[in-house]
């Protein structure tokens, strides 16, 4: 009795931290979807909402590493001015992996179509949940 009363506990925590799992790598997913609306609307600050609104955000791309969510907004205002530039926004998402509690990181690439000519690269990014809400921390983009 005391083994089938041990198994069913398993298997009930099992399917419970399974299922929390497949909620928070949809919440992150639902973050990358409304990114990529944003973007594909020119809306650079609706973008960003994806991103950790702190001072020690870290953005790591062609020009180096930049500090903030304010400065990497400011980034992408000036190498994205304009439609011309933003074009539109596609992922495709390699890997979404728990690091530990409260932490994901995601592997993917994005497609970049676009009038100014069109980019591709890949990117890591990692998910931190905050208050509630899962926000990009870091991002390694080229």
């Amino acid at each position: 009795m005391k083994k089938k009363l041990l198994l069913f506990c398993l298997t009930i925590t099992l399917n419970v931290v399974a299922q929390t799992e497949t909620d928070d790598k949809e919440a992150i997913l639902s973050v990358l979807r409304i990114q990529e609306n944003a973007w594909n609307q020119n809306d650079l600050e609706g973008f960003m909402q994806g991103y950790w609104k702190s001072d020690s955000l870290k953005f790591y791309g062609s020009k180096g590493i930049t500090s903030g969510w304010q400065k990497t907004l400011d980034n992408y205002k000036k190498g994205y001015p304009s439609k011309e530039y933003t074009g539109t926004l596609s992922f495709t998402l390699e890997s979404i992996t728990k690091i530990e509690e409260h932490s994901y990181y995601v592997m993917g690439q994005f497609h970049l179509v676009r009038d100014a000519g069109d980019a591709n690269g890949v990117f890591l990014i990692i998910f931190r949940k905050i208050d509630g809400e899962w926000k990009i921390i870091a991002d390694l983009s080229c």
